[in-house]
C-alpha cells in the first residue's frame, strides 16, 4: 500500500434501501477506516438511490474521473458491491485504479486484489440476478391479486386504507374522477373522428395536466398498440390488468432501459372490474376504428424499421418552442409540436422545402462555418493555453524524472554498501521498497510521454473548405453518398429554424460541431476520428484525443461554429 495515503470515499444505497442515512453511515465507517489506515480523506463520493447494476451513476463517474488525474491514491468503501454489483464494471474500475496505482480497501474485504474481482464479482452478479428474480416474483403475486405491479396510469390515484394494526395496505388504487372523465372523453372524441393531434390540441388548449411532462401529444393517446401504450391501448379502462406484456434490459453501452415485448404467455392477465372507465361498446367502437392489429415478427427489431433519414434531419430544432422539425410533406420540414400538440404549444407554422434548406446549409458549411479571422482568434487563445498547460505537464515531468535518478541512486549506494561487506538482510528490505519505488516511478513516466510541438494555423481553413467540397460532391455519388451524409452531420451540432420577420420564410442559425469541424480541417476522420498524421500548411496535429483538446483548452467562448443564414 503507498506511504501517502490519500484517501478517497465511495457510498450508495439502491433503491430497495430507501435511506440517506445510509450513505452517511457508509461515509462515517470509512472514515473510521481511513483512520486505522492511517490515510487522509480529500475526496467523496455518494450515488443516492441509484442501482449498482450499471457505472451510469454520477457519483463513480466523478471518482473514475478524479482517480485519473491523480487526487488520490487508495478507495475505501463498505463492499465491494457497493462500487458496483455488475463483474465487468467491477473489473473495469480496478484495472483503472491498478493502472494509477491506487488501492481499492473495503470493510468488507479488505485490500482488493484481482482474487476478489474474480470471486465477489462473480457473487455481486449472482445477487444482482437474485434481488431481480425476487423483485419479479414479488410483483406477479401482487399482479395476480388485482394490485398495482408497476406505475399508476392516467385516470387512477392510490387508494388510502389502513390493516387493523394501522399499517397501510400497498398496491390498491382507486378511479380518479376528474382524469376519468378526460379518459372517457378522447375516447369518445376518437371513436366520433378526432384524430390524436386533434385531441391533444384541444386538451393542451384547455390547459389540462397530461399524465407526465408538460403538453399533450398524439403518441401520448395513441401509443403503441402492440405494446398496450397510449390512452387508447390501456385495457385498464376496461377493468383489465395485464403485466408483464413488457421486459426492460439495460442496453450495457449506454445504461439505459430498453424494452421488448414478451410473448403473450407471459402476460399476467387479471379481472379487475371496480376500475373499469370505459364502457365496453365504447372501447369496442374505438377498436374498429384503429382497425386489424398486424403482429410483428419476433425477429423483426424495431431499429431495422426506421425511415431512411434525410442528410439533416434530426438536427433541427424550432426556434420558437425547441421542439423537433420533422417531415410535414412529402418535400417539407415544420414544427412537430404545433402540429401535434396545438398552438398553446407553439403557433410556428412556417415550413421550408428539403431541398432549400439542405441547399442553405451546405452552402454555410462551406463557406461560413470555418471563418478565417474567428479560426485566427481561436488559434491564438488555443496556443497560449496549450503552452501554459504543457508548461505544467512538463514540471510534473521533471518531478517524476528528479525522483526516479533519486531512486536509482539511493538504491546503487544499497548495492555499494553490499559490496563493501554491509550484511544483505540488513538492506534487504529497504532495497525492496526503493525497487517497487522506482517500478512506479516508471509506469507514471510511461503514462504521460513528453508532449511533441503541436501548432495549428488559420491556413487550415483552406484545407476545410477543400474536403467539405469533395463530401457534398460525394452526395452525388451512390457509392459514396452513406460516408459523405454522416461526415457532413457530423460537422453540424443544430440546425435552428426561426420564421423570418416580414416575410413567410424561414431563417436558419446553424451551430457547427467545433470537434467535427477541427477533425475535417487537421485532415482527421470527421466520423470515425481515425489517427493519422495530417499536414494543413504550418499545421501538424496528431493522435485522436487532440481534436478533444482542442476543444476543451481553447474553450466555448472562441467556438468559430455559428452563423445565421
Amino acid at each position: 500500500m503507498p506511504h501517502l495515503l490519500r484517501a478517497a470515499i465511495y457510498a450508495r444505497y439502491s433503491t430497495d434501501l430507501q435511506s440517506d442515512a445510509s450513505v452517511e453511515d457508509q461515509i462515517r465507517s470509512c472514515q473510521d477506516l481511513a483512520k486505522s489506515l492511517g490515510a487522509e480523506v480529500v475526496a467523496t463520493y455518494s450515488d443516492h438511490a441509484v442501482s449498482g447494476a450499471s457505472l451510469m451513476r454520477q457519483g463513480i463517474r466523478s471518482l473514475l474521473r478524479d482517480n485519473a488525474s491523480g487526487t488520490f491514491n487508495l478507495v475505501l468503501a463498505e463492499g465491494l458491491d457497493r462500487l458496483s454489483r455488475n463483474q465487468a464494471d467491477v473489473a473495469q474500475i480496478y484495472q483503472q485504479m491498478s493502472f494509477t496505482d491506487t488501492v481499492i480497501h473495503t470493510q468488507s474485504e479488505g485490500e482488493i486484489s484481482e482474487l476478489h474481482i474474480g470471486l465477489k464479482g462473480t457473487m455481486n452478479a449472482l445477487q444482482l440476478k437474485d434481488i431481480a428474480l425476487k423483485t419479479h416474483r414479488g410483483l406477479k403475486g401482487r399482479a395476480l391479486k388485482g394490485k398495482s405491479a408497476g406505475g399508476i396510469s392516467y385516470g387512477y390515484r392510490v387508494k388510502q386504507q389502513f390493516d387493523a394494526s394501522g399499517e397501510p395496505i400497498r398496491g390498491d388504487r382507486e378511479i380518479q374522477p376528474v382524469e376519468a372523465q378526460i379518459v372517457t372523453r378522447i375516447f369518445e372524441d376518437y371513436a366520433n373522428g378526432l384524430s390524436p393531434k386533434k385531441i391533444a390540441e384541444a386538451l393542451n388548449a384547455e390547459g389540462i395536466a397530461p399524465p407526465s411532462g408538460r403538453y399533450w401529444g398524439a403518441s401520448t393517446i395513441h401509443g403503441n398498440r402492440q405494446r398496450g401504450t397510449g390512452i387508447l391501448n390501456n385495457e385498464l379502462y376496461i377493468g383489465r390488468q395485464i403485466w408483464n406484456r413488457l421486459n426492460y434490459r439495460k442496453d450495457p453501452s449506454t445504461g439505459k432501459r430498453i424494452s421488448r415485448l414478451n410473448p403473450e404467455s407471459a402476460w399476467v392477465i387479471t379481472e379487475v372490474p371496480a376500475l373499469r372507465i370505459i364502457e365496453q361498446e365504447l372501447w369496442d367502437r374505438v377498436r374498429t376504428r384503429q382497425g386489424a392489429l398486424t403482429l410483428q415478427s419476433p425477429l423483426d427489431k424495431p431499429w431495422d424499421r426506421r425511415r431512411p433519414r434525410t442528410l439533416f434531419s434530426g438536427l433541427m430544432t424550432c426556434g420558437y418552442c425547441g421542439g423537433g422539425i420533422a417531415k410535414v410533406s412529402k418535400s417539407s420540414f415544420g414544427c412537430s409540436s404545433a402540429r401535434n400538440k396545438g398552438k398553446a404549444v407553439c403557433s410556428n407554422m412556417r415550413t421550408i422545402a428539403q431541398t432549400d434548406l439542405e441547399a442553405r446549409v451546405l452552402n454555410a458549411l462551406t463557406h461560413h462555418l470555418m471563418d478565417p479571422e474567428a479560426l485566427a482568434v481561436f488559434c491564438e487563445t488555443y496556443a497560449d493555453e496549450r503552452n501554459r498547460l504543457r508548461r505544467e505537464a512538463e514540471g510534473a515531468r521533471e518531478t517524476l524524472e528528479r525522483g526516479l535518478a533519486q531512486t536509482k541512486r539511493d538504491h546503487q549506494k544499497l548495492v555499494d554498501a553490499i559490496i563493501a561487506g554491509v550484511p544483505a538482510e540488513q538492506v534487504k528490505e529497504r532495497m525492496i521498497e526503493l525497487d517497487q519505488q522506482r517500478q512506479q516511478l516508471e509506469r507514471k513516466l510511461s503514462a504521460s510521454p513528453a508532449p511533441d510541438p503541436i501548432l495549428i494555423h488559420p491556413s487550415m481553413a483552406v484545407t476545410y473548405r477543400e474536403r467539405v467540397a469533395a463530401l457534398i460532391a460525394g452526395l452525388g455519388r451512390s457509392a459514396e453518398m452513406p460516408a459523405a451524409k454522416e461526415a457532413l452531420r457530423a460537422l453540424v451540432n443544430r440546425i435552428v429554424l426561426i420564421p423570418a420577420a416580414g416575410s413567410t420564410g424561414v431563417d436558419i442559425e446553424l451551430e457547427g460541431d467545433l470537434a467535427g469541424l477541427l477533425r475535417l480541417a487537421t485532415g482527421l476522420e470527421a466520423v470515425t476520428g481515425t489517427p493519422k498524421a495530417a499536414h494543413c500548411g504550418e499545421a501538424r496535429l496528431q493522435g485522436i484525443d487532440i481534436i478533444g483538446e482542442l476543444v476543451l483548452v481553447a474553450g466555448v467562448g472562441f467556438e468559430p461554429t455559428t452563423f445565421r443564414l
